[in-house]
C-alpha cells in the first residue's frame, strides 16, 4: 500500500474529472458523484497521516514512488512527503470536498464543466505537495493556473472577465520567471532531484557544478531570484498581491474557499520546499528585504482590510496579512545572526531552536490559515450567494445575530479563529512564528528584531477589523429590519461550518495533535540550512573565544569575578 498511496489519491480526482465530463448526465447527478468522490482522498490522506506518525516515527520522507520519465533530460516522475506536507495534502482533500458540497445550492449553471475543472485544480494541488522533482513540481503547479481561471471567468461576479485576466497574468509573469529559473537550474546543476539521502535538500548540493562551487555567481542568483519572486507573487506578498481581491471578491465562493484555503499556500509550500533548500545562503542575504515586504503585508493588508465595507474584500486582505506571518517565519528561520558567545555549540543550539520554532510557526500558518479562511469566505457566501445578495457592512447593518443566532454564532468563532485568540487554532501558529522570529533576532539580528517587533502591529490591527466590522457592526447593535426572517443555517450548511470549527477548536487545545507531524520536518529543513546562515555566529563566538584565551581585560574581568564568587 505504501508504494500506492500517493499515485491513488492523486489519479483519483483526475479519473473523477473524465468521469464527470464523459459519463455522468444531470446536474444533481454531477454534484452528488463529485461530493462523494472527492470525499475519498479525504479518508486515503487521513489515513497516511495516522500511519505516517506509527509507522515512520513522523519523520523523515515516506510513500516514495519513483519512475523514469524524460531520461535523457534527467526528468523523473518522482512523489513523496514528509510533515510539512501530509498536512497540506489532508488540508487540500478537506477543503475541496467542502468547496464542492457549498457549491452545490449557488452554482446552477453549466454545473458539469465547473465540477470538471474543480476537480482538474485538485490535481494539480495535490501533486504540488507530493513532486520530489524540480520539474515534476513546475508541471504540477501550473496545473491549477488554467482551472482557476475559467472558474473566475466563467462562474465569478460583475466585473469577472478583469478579475481572472489579473490573476491570469499576474501568476503567469510567475510561472515565467520560474520556467526560466528551473532552465538555469538544468544546466548548471544536471539534475532535478529534490532529495538527498532520503532527506528533501538542495537540488544544488546533490549535483555540486557548479552552483555549489558559486553559489552567488550569476546564474544562481538569476535562479533564486525567479524562484523567489514566482512563489512571492503565489503567496501573495506585498507588493505583488493586487490580484488577490480582485479574484476574491469576482471568484465564486466555491472558488475563494479553495483560492484563500490552498492555492496561496503553494506559494509558501513552494519557498519552504524549493526556494530554502535550494538557495539557503542567497536566501539568508536578502532575509532583511524579504521580512520587509512580510511586515507590510502584515500591517498593510491589516489597515486595508480595516477600510473595506465589502464583506469579502475584507477578508481577502485579512488573508495578505495572515499570510505575512507564515513569510516572517520562513525569514527567521533562515535569517543569519551575529552575536557573540562563549559557547559556540551552545549558542548555534539555542539559534537552531528558535529556528525551529518559526519554522513550525509558519507552517502551521499555513494548515490554520486555510481552515480558517475558507471558514470565512464561506460565511460570506451563506449570507451573500442565498441570502441577502448583499456584501455592504453598512447596508447589511446590524444585528444579524438575532435573526440568525447559528450563523453568527459561527462566524464569530472564526473571527475569533482569525484574530489569534487563544484556545483557537490562529493564535498557536502566531505564538510559534512570533517565538522563533524574536529568539532569532535576539541573538544578534537587530533589524529582524524591529520587523518583528513592528508585526505584532498586524495582531492588533487585525483585531480591530474583526471585532469592529464583523462582530460590532454585523453581528450586534440594533437589528435591520430588512432582513428579519432571513432564514438560519440549515442542516448541511451546519455540517459543513461545524467540520471546519472542530478543526479550530482541536489544534488551539492540542496543537501537538498536528505539531506532532510537522516538528520533525521542520528540524530536518532547518538543520540542512544551518550551516549556510549561521557562519557569521561561529565566526563570532569563536572570535569570542579566542580573545577570553588571549586574556583580553574584558575576559580578566570575567575570570576573576568568576574566582571571586567561588
Amino acid at each position: 500500500m505504501d508504494g500506492l498511496i500517493l499515485p491513488l489519491i492523486l489519479a483519483w480526482p483526475l479519473v473523477g474529472m473524465l468521469i464527470v465530463m464523459f459519463v455522468l448526465k444531470g446536474d444533481e447527478l454531477v454534484k452528488l458523484f463529485s461530493i462523494v468522490w472527492s470525499a475519498v482522498p479525504v479518508l486515503l490522506s487521513g489515513w497516511m497521516w495516522l500511519d505516517y506518525l506509527a509507522s515512520k516515527g513522523a519523520s523523515g520522507l515516506a510513500y516514495e514512488v519513483y519512475a523514469p520519465w524524460i531520461p535523457s533530460l534527467g526528468i523523473n516522475f518522482h512523489l513523496g512527503v514528509d510533515g510539512l506536507s501530509i498536512p497540506l495534502i489532508f488540508l487540500t482533500a478537506l477543503l475541496t470536498v467542502i468547496a464542492l458540497w457549498y457549491s452545490a445550492k449557488p452554482i446552477q449553471e453549466r454545473v458539469k464543466e465547473y465540477y470538471a475543472l474543480f476537480l482538474l485544480l485538485q490535481v494539480g494541488m495535490l501533486g504540488v505537495f507530493m513532486a520530489l522533482d524540480l520539474f515534476l513540481f513546475y508541471v504540477v503547479f501550473e496545473i491549477g493556473l488554467v482551472p482557476m481561471y475559467f472558474l473566475i471567468g466563467i462562474w465569478g461576479g460583475p466585473r469577472r472577465e478583469y478579475a481572472a485576466i489579473k490573476f491570469f497574468l499576474y501568476t503567469l509573469s510567475g510561472s515565467v520567471l520560474m520556467l526560466l529559473a528551473l532552465i538555469a537550474v538544468a544546466f548548471n546543476t544536471e539534475s532535478f532531484t529534490l532529495v538527498r539521502g532520503g532527506m528533501v535538500s538542495s537540488v544544488v548540493a546533490t549535483a555540486g557544478v557548479p552552483f555549489a562551487a558559486n553559489p552567488t555567481g550569476t546564474a544562481a542568483t538569476l535562479a533564486f531570484l525567479g524562484f523567489l519572486i514566482a512563489m512571492l507573487i503565489k503567496v501573495p506578498s506585498f507588493p505583488f498581491h493586487t490580484w488577490l481581491p480582485d479574484a476574491h471578491v469576482e471568484a465564486p465562493t466555491g472558488g475563494s474557499i479553495i483560492l484563500a484555503g490552498v492555492l496561496l499556500k503553494l506559494g509558501t509550500y513552494g519557498l519552504v520546499r524549493v526556494v530554502i533548500p535550494l538557495f539557503p545562503a542567497a536566501f539568508s542575504m536578502l532575509a532583511i528585504p524579504i521580512g520587509i515586504l512580510a511586515f507590510t503585508s502584515i500591517v498593510y493588508g491589516a489597515l486595508v482590510a480595516m477600510a473595506q465595507w465589502d464583506f469579502k474584500k475584507l477578508v481577502a486582505y485579512s488573508s495578505v496579512n495572515h499570510m505575512g506571518y507564515v513569510t516572517l517565519g520562513l525569514v527567521a528561520a533562515v535569517a543569519a545572526v551575529s552575536g557573540k558567545a562563549s559557547d559556540p555549540a551552545s549558542a548555534i543550539a539555542n539559534v537552531d531552536a528558535a529556528r525551529m520554532a518559526a519554522m513550525d510557526g509558519a507552517v502551521l500558518q499555513m494548515f490554520t490559515h486555510g481552515i480558517i479562511s475558507a471558514a470565512l469566505f464561506m460565511y460570506v457566501g451563506m449570507i451573500y450567494d442565498t441570502r441577502t445578495h448583499v456584501r455592504d457592512f453598512r447596508e447589511l447593518g446590524g444585528g444579524l445575530w438575532r435573526t440568525v443566532p447559528k450563523y453568527g454564532t459561527f462566524l464569530i468563532i472564526a473571527a475569533f479563529a482569525s484574530l489569534g485568540l487563544p484556545g483557537l487554532a490562529g493564535f498557536v501558529a502566531e505564538f510559534l512564528a512570533f517565538r522563533g522570529a524574536f529568539g532569532v533576532a535576539l541573538a544578534g539580528n537587530t533589524p529582524l528584531l524591529v520587523l518583528t517587533a513592528l508585526s505584532v502591529l498586524g495582531i492588533l490591527f487585525t483585531a480591530a477589523f474583526y471585532l469592529w466590522k464583523v462582530i460590532q457592526m454585523l453581528m450586534l447593535g440594533p437589528q435591520n429590519p430588512r432582513w428579519v426572517g432571513t432564514p438560519d443555517l440549515d442542516r448541511q450548511e451546519l455540517a459543513m461550518a461545524g467540520i471546519l470549527t472542530v478543526f479550530m477548536f482541536v489544534i488551539g487545545i492540542l496543537p501537538m495533535s498536528i505539531m506532532g507531524t510537522i516538528h520533525g520536518a521542520s528540524e530536518a529543513t532547518v538543520q540542512g540550512i544551518t550551516s549556510a546562515v549561521d557562519v557569521n555566529m561561529i565566526e563570532a563566538s569563536e572570535d569570542a573565544v579566542d580573545d577570553a584565551a588571549a586574556g583580553e581585560p574584558g575576559a580578566d574581568e570575567a575570570t576573576h569575578s568568576e574566582d571571586s564568587e567561588g
